[in-house]
């Protein structure tokens, strides 16, 4: 064996398989759609074809990678267990339940259901920007046990988004309060700005804040508040539609930064 192995990463219904080094540096990966073995050292050509030989499906051209730009190595020089790109939208969640399912029988349908629920509709919306120059990072973990549900960056700028579950109920926003059905109104906006006010410390970049509501029956809004968007998960698509505001070489600068957890860890 050559010490190097073999890391599968599905994003976008494609999948990419890494050849990384023990210490966790990628130094090639497989694009099975283009039949292409991308190499960042030729010196481990042979080494690299014979840890891929049992994925390979047919002919594949091998070399360096067309236009390598800062962005791209910056995110192949990154651990594993430092990029965030491989995160599923609601990822924390996903742990959670899998780590505590809860008692198999409940009165009430255990809510963190509801919001992977809501979150895998979101995050599901946000990748199908992707072809309009998006990326989108999911369940982006915060200093303290918080976390950004979503983080959009594309050519319309940066957003943090947070993901408000409201299935076939009314929403009343009062800034700072939003109340959803009878509940007691919280005061969920100062969170969202909060978090996009934490993401745009860490990135040195101007982060919006939105607040998304999944699937309400009606959405009150008296007055629009201060700085949040607000938008259902059937309007998402419109931030595809916002633009002028980042090149493609600041989207993939600040997406590159973005991924990696370090990033995080002081704000």
């Amino acid at each position: 064996m050559n010490g190097l192995r073999v890391i599968p990463t599905w994003r976008h219904g494609q999948e990419r398989l890494y050849v990384s080094r023990t210490d966790g540096r990628n130094i090639a990966w497989y694009d099975r759609e283009a039949a292409r073995i991308n190499l960042l050292s030729e010196e481990e050509r042979d080494e690299v074809l014979e840890v891929l030989g049992p994925f390979l499906t047919g002919p594949v051209a091998v070399g360096p990678p067309p236009v390598p730009t800062p962005a791209e190595l910056a995110r192949l020089s990154l651990h594993p267990d430092d990029d965030l790109a491989p995160n599923r939208p609601g990822e924390a969640l996903i742990v959670s339940l899998d780590r505590d399912p809860g008692p198999p029988h409940r009165l009430r349908p255990d809510p963190r259901r509801r919001a992977l629920a809501a979150e895998q509709t979101v995050g599901d919306a946000l990748d199908r920007l992707d072809g309009a120059g998006w990326h989108a990072l999911h369940s982006v973990p915060l200093p303290g046990g918080d976390r950004i549900h979503h983080l959009a960056i594309g050519p319309g700028g940066l957003f943090a988004l947070h993901t408000l579950p409201a299935r076939r109920q009314r929403v009343t926003i009062a800034d700072p309060m939003v109340t959803l059905g009878r509940r007691d109104p919280q005061p969920l906006l100062r969170r969202v700005r909060a978090d996009a006010d934490r993401a745009s410390y860490a990135l040195t970049a101007e982060v919006h804040p939105v607040l998304v509501l999944v699937a309400p029956a009606d959405v009150a809004v008296p007055a629009p508040p201060r700085e949040v968007r607000v938008l259902r998960d059937t309007e998402i698509e419109g931030l595809s539609r916002t633009g002028g505001v980042l090149k493609p070489a600041d989207v993939e600068a600040l997406h590159a930064m973005a991924r990696d957890r370090g990033t995080w860890g002081r704000v």
